[in-house]
Formats: C-alpha cells, structure tokens, sequence
C-alpha cells in the first residue's frame, strides 16, 4: 500500500476511527518539537554541549557528579515551561473527549499533554517537571536548597533527582503495563511523532497490530515503523491531526 500524504487522508481511515470503540495513541518527541521543546540529544547546547546526553540521564552519572545532573535538568525544565501546547496536543484532547474508550501514551517528560488537558495518559518516561528522593522514590512537591547545592529529601536526606526514567533504568512497571494493554485491546492506534527506535515503547504498535489493530503513523520522517504500519500520513501532527480528526470526528 502507497502511505497517502497528509493532503490524501483515505476516507475508509475516518471511518474505522468513528467506529472504533477504543482509540489509543502512543507519542514520541516530534509532537514536543513542533512547540520548541528540543529533542533529547538537541537539548546538548551551549554549557551542556560538551556533555553526552549518557554522562546525564544515568544513575552511575547521578552518583558521581550530582550537581551536574540536576543543572541541567533544572535548565531543561525551564525551557520546557516557556513553551505551549500546539494544534496536535489539542487535536488528542478533542479525540479523548469523543472517544468511548481511550488512552494516550507517552514517552515525552515535558508534560505538554497534560498542560493541553489530556487526562487519560500514561507517562512512560515519566516527567521532567516532577522531583523524587533519589533513595525512596516518593514524588516530593517542595524543597529548599542553598544556592549551588542538590536539594535533599527532609525525610531521608538523599538527593533528590527528577522523576524520569534514565538510560539503564526500567520503565515503570505500573506505566508500561498499562500500555501493553491498551495496545492489546484497541481498535486504533495512532502513533505520533516517534522514531519508532526506542524499546519497549517501539513494540507497541507491533503488539497493537498482531492483536487486531489499525496501526496508523503520523510523521514527518520515515521511520521502522512506516513500512508496517496500515496507514502513514506524511506530516507534522499539528497538521495532520487537527485536519483528520475533525473530519474523522465530525456529526
């Protein structure tokens, strides 16, 4: 099947979403990008470009320098509050509000969805603007520190840390669970804005599809995924998804 443009939105594909009962979406950071959030690996600018993204998202890295970690996370963090959802984030929310049954997972940390009004999600990363005790793993809402040093947690002493899964680390069990099934029990799922390169989360549309599924990927870029999906509509979700869901989606 020749993946139709972003102009060429098939009209049996606005059918299968109107009918389907249970819509799940999984997104990666190409949504993020269309608002200005960089990517992982473009984060690594100015101070932070002599700096592998490895030697700042693991716990080894965490353990030998602290600081260093949580600088530039907390930099990551203001750069993620300075920008808005755009027309995709929107678009999913509009889908979430029609559907019968829906679930939007995520891989980003930048809590985008949830500043739109996504409700119904699950954050496999988790997200960026949440803090935890690095030792006990509860999410802490407040915290002082002295200027230049990593806050600490008030019940245990360890430092704090974003909550956010780092390279070595696995994805929440709860999280990752509910995702499968989704994939397991949807009828359609859209996949937005993902390299498709990422594991578990790039087994899901697979997962999806070999459970009955219409796989559909929204992406400007051609990815693994493009050649096995059902349905590749070429182009940015800010796009693709407002014009396709509003016919998709209309009386």
């Amino acid at each position: 099947m020749k993946p139709p443009t972003a102009i060429e939105i098939p009209s049996e594909l606005h059918r299968a979403l109107r009918r389907a009962r249970f819509v799940a979406v999984l997104t990666g950071a190409g949504i993020s990008a269309e608002s200005g959030v960089a990517t992982f690996r473009d984060a690594q600018t100015g101070l932070w470009a002599q700096f592998d993204p490895r030697e700042l998202a693991t716990p080894g890295a965490f353990a030998r320098n602290p600081k260093r970690v949580w600088d530039w996370y907390a930099w990551r963090r203001e750069r993620v509050a300075s920008v808005e959802p755009n027309a995709g984030h929107r678009a999913l929310v509009e889908l979430e509000r029609q559907a019968i049954e829906f679930l939007l997972v995520t891989q980003n940390v930048d809590g985008l969805h949830q500043r739109a009004g996504s409700q119904k999600l699950v954050e496999l990363h988790g997200n960026i603007a949440r803090v935890k005790c690095s030792q006990e793993g509860t999410i802490v809402e407040e915290w002082s520190a002295a200027d230049g040093e990593v806050p600490r947690c008030a019940n245990c002493g360890a430092f704090l840390r974003p909550d956010v899964v780092w390279f070595e680390e696995l994805l929440p069990e709860g999280a990752l669970a509910a995702a499968e099934n989704a994939a397991r029990s949807c009828e359609v799922l859209l996949v937005i804005g993902t390299s498709a390169e990422v594991y578990p989360a790039a087994g899901l549309p697979m997962l999806a599809h070999e459970h009955g599924a219409l796989v559909v990927e929204i992406n400007p870029n051609e990815t693994p995924l493009s050649a096995r999906a059902d349905y590749v509509l070429r182009g940015a979700s800010g796009t693709v998804l407002p014009r396709f869901l509003s016919a998709a989606l209309a009386p």
